[in-house]
């Protein structure tokens, strides 16, 4: 209702998307100046809102779904703003990362929002091994195209974690996916395609056994060498990460390592 409110009052609307903006206007018979305000125009047009706003008009900035700023355009303009005196009042909405949190039943007394997952192998890399050392929950966004190459990431780099998938959050179609990674990943690799949106919680180390995994097989252990070095690892380095997620002794994996590079050649 503070938002409706607010959207009826100010002299402005900085949108996103004008034409989806302008569709929840008009449902609600709001008429209001609209301006774009996206991540291609976005350097552009904060001094342009600036000026406007340092003149004495009042402005609303939307975003498509979801809260501005929160992995959305905002930013920069509200930053100017603050600099430039100008008050800048936050209106609570939806947000996807903390209605998935709200959801998942993973501990919510410390968590880490890191946005969306990279796209590069590289860089997704470093996240996987940023994350095996973190103690708190983890929340992330995740195109549905790319789901299930994150769930394999994960069962090669944080096996036996447990997680949450949450798929197209406030809508008809909503749903809540938990257990460990490969129960995950064996629920939507079952499926013909993945649709809606993605928010992926991941639970802190500390709700493993002893910060690792333990009790793996000899043939497990050869499979997480095998997915890590398929990440573009090398041996060395698959051997020194599966050993700091495992109670493997280094030179016990080194002797599994050893059998795969035989079997391959």
């Amino acid at each position: 209702l503070r938002a409706l409110e607010v959207l009826r009052t100010v002299d402005l609307v900085a949108a996103e998307d004008t034409r989806r903006t302008r569709g929840l206007l008009e449902h609600y018979e709001i008429k209001a100046s609209l301006v774009s305000y996206h991540e291609h125009n976005e350097s552009d047009r904060t001094e342009e809102l600036i000026q406007r706003l340092k003149s004495g008009t009042s402005i609303a900035l939307v975003s498509d779904a979801g809260t501005p700023l929160v992995s959305d355009p905002g930013y920069a303009l509200t930053a100017a703003a603050r600099k430039q005196g100008v008050p800048v009042v936050p209106i609570p909405g939806a947000c996807a990362a903390v209605a998935a949190l709200m959801g998942a039943g993973l501990a919510s007394d410390q968590f880490v929002f890191l946005g969306f997952i990279p796209r590069k192998g590289s860089q997704r890399q470093q996240l996987w091994d940023l994350l095996q050392g973190e103690k708190r929950t983890t929340i992330v966004y995740e195109s549905p195209n790319r789901l299930l190459r994150s769930l394999r990431d994960m069962a090669a780099c944080l096996p036996q974690r447990t997680v949450t998938v949450a798929r197209e959050l406030t809508k008809v179609h909503e749903e809540f996916v938990s257990g460990t990674v490969e129960e995950v990943l064996q629920v939507f690799a079952q499926r013909d395609s993945v649709k809606g949106e993605i928010v992926l919680l991941i639970a802190g180390a500390q709700e493993v056994a002893g910060g690792k995994a333990a009790d793996l097989t000899d043939s497990e252990i050869k499979e997480m060498l095998i997915d890590l070095m398929e990440l573009g690892n090398t041996k060395k380095q698959a051997i020194k990460q599966v050993a700091q997620m495992t109670d493997k002794r280094k030179q016990d994996i080194y002797a599994l390592a050893v059998q795969i590079s035989a079997r391959q050649q």
